[in-house]
C-alpha cells in the first residue's frame, strides 16, 4: 500500500483552530517535510492549490504557496519520492500545464504527476475575474474532461488538434514529451466526479470519515470501483486521513480535544458559506462533505487519534478496504508527525514492512 503526505502548502496545515500548531508555508518547511518523507520510504507527496483562504483569527489558508513552482523546486532536492502538483483548471490553459509537467519530468523523470482541481470555492476565482458563473458547477467535469484529454494527447503525440465545447487546439505542438508517464489524480466525491476519475485518472482521492473509524469511507470506494469497472481502467483510491499520535491514546486524545476547543468559528463560517454556493451539489460532493459537523477543525477528513500502535493498526485496517491503493496523510505538526510516523508507526504496520526495511538501510 502506498503512503503519501499532503504537504503544508498553506498556513497551519489542515487544522482550522487557534490552538493547533501555527506555522507559515515556505519552501524550507516543505523541503524538510518531503525529504523526511522520502527518507522514511513514503511513496508520494502532493501539494494542493488554494487561491484564497478562509480568514478568521488563525487567518486559515490566507497564506499559500503556488503548487507547480513549489513541486518543481522540490523535484530538484529529492531523488525517489513521487511528486504531484495541482492545477486549478480555470486558471491555467491545458497546453501550458502539459508543458510545465514535461519540464518538471525532465528534473525528476517518472516522478511527477498532476492533481486536477475543478474548483468548488467560487471566491478563489471571482477575486481574479475568472469565475464563469454558477452554471459552472454543473459542467465542471465536462470542462475537466476536455482539459485532461488535451494534456494526454500532447504528452503522447507532441501535438493536438481539438475542437470541443470549452477548448480549441489548432495544431498545437508540445515537445519534448515527458520521459515517464504523468499520472493523473482526481478528487471527485460525487458519482459524476468518480466517473470522471474512472475515465481519465489513475487515482482518486477519497475522504476518510469520522474519528477512529478507518473503514468508514468504504461506500465511496465502492462507487469508484463500480465506475472503474465500466471504463475497464485500473483506477484506485488514495484515502485521506489526519494523524494525531502520541505515546498513549489518552495523550493523543487530549491534543485532539485541545484543537477542537480552539475551533476558528469565523474561518469555519466562511468555509460553510463557500461550500453552500453549489445548489446542485451531490450529498457526497466536496462542497457538501466539508460542511458536515465533523468537518470543524480538520477540514472533514478522517482523523486517526491514538497511540502509535493504535494508529498503525487503524492504518492497516484502512488499507484493507477494497479499491484502496494508498493513503495520504496530514499531521497536526508535520515535522514531528513525520518522525512519529517513520520511527514509531510505520514499523508497526503490516502493510508497510517493505518501506520500513528500505528506510532502515
Amino acid at each position: 500500500m502506498d503512503i503519501g503526505v499532503f504537504i503544508p502548502i498553506g498556513n497551519n496545515g489542515w487544522l482550522i483552530s487557534t490552538e493547533s500548531p501555527q506555522y507559515m508555508p515556505s519552501f524550507e518547511l516543505n523541503k524538510q517535510v518531503v525529504q523526511k518523507a522520502e527518507a522514511y520510504g513514503l511513496d508520494f507527496a502532493l501539494s494542493m492549490i488554494k487561491l484564497r483562504g478562509f480568514g478568521g483569527k488563525a487567518e486559515f489558508w490566507d497564506y499559500n504557496l503556488e503548487s507547480f513552482t513549489l513541486m518543481a523546486s522540490l523535484a530538484a532536492v529529492t531523488s525517489k519520492i513521487k511528486l504531484f502538483a495541482s492545477t486549478a483548471v480555470l486558471t491555467l490553459p491545458p497546453a501550458l500545464v502539459a508543458r510545465m509537467a514535461s519540464t518538471i519530468d525532465s528534473v525528476a523523470p517518472g516522478r511527477f504527476g498532476i492533481n486536477i482541481v475543478s474548483g468548488w470555492q467560487m471566491a478563489e476565482y471571482d477575486q481574479m475575474g475568472m469565475w464563469p458563473g454558477d452554471a459552472y458547477f454543473g459542467y465542471r467535469y465536462d470542462y475537466a474532461s476536455e482539459y485532461v484529454h488535451i494534456m494526454k494527447e500532447l504528452w503522447e503525440t507532441g501535438e493536438c488538434t481539438f475542437s470541443g465545447k470549452h477548448f480549441t487546439m489548432n495544431d498545437c505542438r508540445m515537445k519534448p514529451s515527458p520521459q515517464g508517464k504523468i499520472e493523473i489524480v482526481a478528487a471527485g466525491q460525487s458519482p459524476r466526479g468518480m466517473a470522471f476519475a474512472a475515465e481519465y485518472a489513475d487515482y482518486n482521492f477519497v475522504m476518510g470519515a469520522g474519528i477512529n473509524t478507518p473503514k468508514a469511507y468504504a461506500p465511496n470506494n465502492t462507487t469508484l470501483v463500480e465506475a472503474a469497472a465500466k471504463t475497464g481502467r485500473d483506477v484506485g483510491a488514495y484515502v485521506l486521513f489526519m494523524v494525531i499520535a502520541d505515546e498513549t491514546d489518552e495523550l493523543a486524545k487530549a491534543k485532539w480535544e485541545k484543537y477542537r476547543a480552539g475551533a476558528d468559528v469565523d474561518a469555519l463560517a466562511w468555509m460553510a458559506d463557500q461550500g453552500g454556493r453549489d445548489q446542485t451539489a451531490d450529498p457526497n460532493s466536496t462542497a457538501k462533505h466539508i460542511n458536515l459537523p465533523e468537518g470543524a477543525v480538520n477540514f472533514n477528513m478522517g482523523t486517526l487519534v491514538g497511540s502509535y500502535a493504535s494508529v498503525a493498526r487503524m492504518l492497516d485496517e484502512a488499507g484493507d478496504v477494497p479499491g484502496t491503493k494508498g493513503i495520504m496523510l496530514t499531521f497536526d505538526d508535520f515535522l514531528v508527525g513525520l518522525d512519529q510516523f517513520g520511527e514509531r508507526i510505520q514499523p508497526l504496520m503490516q502493510t508497510r514492512a517493505t518501506a520500513t526495511a528500505i528506510a532502515a538501510e
